[in-house]
C-alpha cells in the first residue's frame, strides 16, 4: 500500500519526549514501512525516518512553514492510496480537493474546540478516535484505535524504588496538587516531572512544597530518562480532574511493571483495571488507600497488559485493516515485513 504521513512540523521526528502524540505518530509510521508498505512522511526536514522523508522546513512553528508543509502533501495526493493524518484540523480543509482519501485521528479536546470545523467536512474526512472516551456524540468515527507503545523501549522492573510518580504537564487540570497532598498524606516520596504549563499555578500550589526529599520537581524527561523513572516508581498518580484526551503515560508506567492509580475519568477506566493494573479512585483519601494497597498488585500482570492490549504491533495491524476497508487495497498483496517495532535500523534518515 502506497502510504502518505501528514505529520506535525513542531519540531523533528521522532520526538525527544515519549508521552507525546507525535511519538505515536512516529511509532504508526515506521511499523508501516516495517511491514513492507511504501511510506513517505512529510514531516520536518530534520527528521529521522525510515521511510522517505519530504521536508519542506526545518522543525519550528512559523505559518508559512506549516502552510507549505500541508500544501506539499496535498500536491503529492494522487501518488498515494491513502493520506495519513497526524498535523491536527488543518489537512482535514483539503479532503475535498483531492480523491485520495485521508484517515485523522482526532482526541477528544480537539474535537470538543474545533466540533463546528470538523462537522462541515463530517461527509467526507475518515475520522479515528484513540479512545471511546474521545469519541464525539455528534461526530462520525470508521474506527476506534487504542494507542500503542513499543514494549522493546521500556524495562520491566520487578522491584521498584519507594516514590510515587506524577508524569504530565504541571496545569490544575491534571491534578498536581492532587497528588502532592495524596503522597504527603501516605508518607511517600513524591516525584514530580513534566512541563510547567500554568507558572502561578507552579508558584502557589506546587513550589512550597518542594523539599527535594518529600516532593521533588525534576521538570520535562527526555525519553532518554523515561524509561527508568517511570519503572523505578511504585505507582504512577494520574488524578485528573478533566476528562482530557487519552493518558500516554499511563501505558508507558505498565509497560514497565508499574501500576497506576487514577481518577475514573476520560480514558482511564479503558487503560486500567482495578485491582490488577492499578486502582480507580474518586478522591483523595481512596487514592491514599490505594498507594498502602499498591504492593498488592503483580507488577507482571502490568507489564503483559501493556504488551497485549497497548502494544505498537496491534495498533498498527489496526490502522492497516481500516486502510485496506477505506481503499479496497488488500495490504496482504504487499511484501512482509521484514522489521517489527523496535528493531535495529528503524529511524534512519532516508529522503523522497
Amino acid at each position: 500500500m502506497k502510504i502518505g504521513v501528514i505529520a506535525s512540523i513542531a519540531h523533528a521526528y521522532p520526538p525527544e519526549n515519549d508521552g507525546s502524540w507525535d511519538h505515536v505518530a512516529s511509532t504508526l509510521t515506521e511499523g508501516f514501512v516495517a511491514r513492507g508498505h511504501d511510506v513517505v512522511l512529510f514531516a520536518s526536514a530534520d527528521s529521522r525516518t525510515a521511510a522517505r522523508l519530504h521536508g519542506t522546513a526545518a522543525s519550528g512553528d512559523q505559518d508559512a512553514d506549516r502552510a507549505l508543509h500541508c500544501a506539499a502533501a496535498f500536491e503529492r495526493a494522487a501518488e498515494f492510496d491513502i493520506l495519513v493524518n497526524h498535523a491536527g484540523f488543518a489537512p482535514v480543509t483539503y479532503s475535498r480537493l483531492v480523491s485520495t482519501p485521508m484517515v485523522t485521528t482526532i482526541h477528544g479536546s480537539s474535537a470538543r474546540q474545533l466540533l463546528p470545523a470538523y462537522q462541515a467536512y463530517d461527509d467526507v474526512a475518515h475520522k479515528v478516535a484513540p479512545s471511546v472516551a474521545d469519541r464525539h456524540p455528534d461526530l462520525r468515527y470508521d474506527a476506534t484505535i487504542l494507542p500503542g507503545i513499543d514494549p522493546e523501549q521500556f524495562t520491566f522492573v520487578p522491584e521498584p524504588g519507594d516514590y510515587l510518580l506524577l508524569l504530565g504537564p504541571i496545569h490544575p487540570d491534571n491534578g498536581t496538587h492532587l497528588a502532592i497532598d495524596v503522597a504527603q498524606q501516605a508518607k511517600a516520596p513524591l516525584v514530580i516531572a513534566g512541563n510547567t504549563e500554568d507558572e502561578s499555578y507552579y508558584r502557589e500550589s506546587v513550589e512550597p512544597h518542594l523539599d527535594g526529599v518529600g516532593v521533588s520537581y525534576l521538570g520535562p524527561v527526555k525519553s532518554a530518562d523515561r524509561d527508568a523513572l517511570l519503572g523505578g516508581a511504585r505507582a504512577l498518580l494520574h488524578l485528573s480532574t478533566v476528562a482530557d484526551q487519552f493518558a500516554l503515560p499511563a501505558i508507558e508506567a505498565l509497560a514497565t511493571g508499574t501500576p497506576v492509580i487514577a481518577t475514573p475519568l476520560g480514558s482511564m477506566p479503558e487503560i486500567i483495571q482495578t485491582g490488577t493494573t492499578g486502582y480507580l479512585v474518586p478522591d483523595v483519601a481512596s487514592a491514599v488507600s490505594a498507594v498502602a494497597r499498591i504492593a498488592d498488585l503483580d507488577r507482571r500482570a502490568c507489564r503483559d497488559e501493556a504488551v497485549s492490549r497497548f502494544g505498537a504491533d496491534r495498533m498498527i495491524d489496526e490502522y492497516v485493516a481500516l486502510f485496506a476497508r477505506i481503499t479496497g487495497v488488500n495490504s496482504a498483496h504487499h511484501p512482509s515485513p521484514t522489521k517489527r517495532i523496535g528493531s535495529p535500523g528503524l529511524f534512519s534518515h532516508t529522503s523522497s
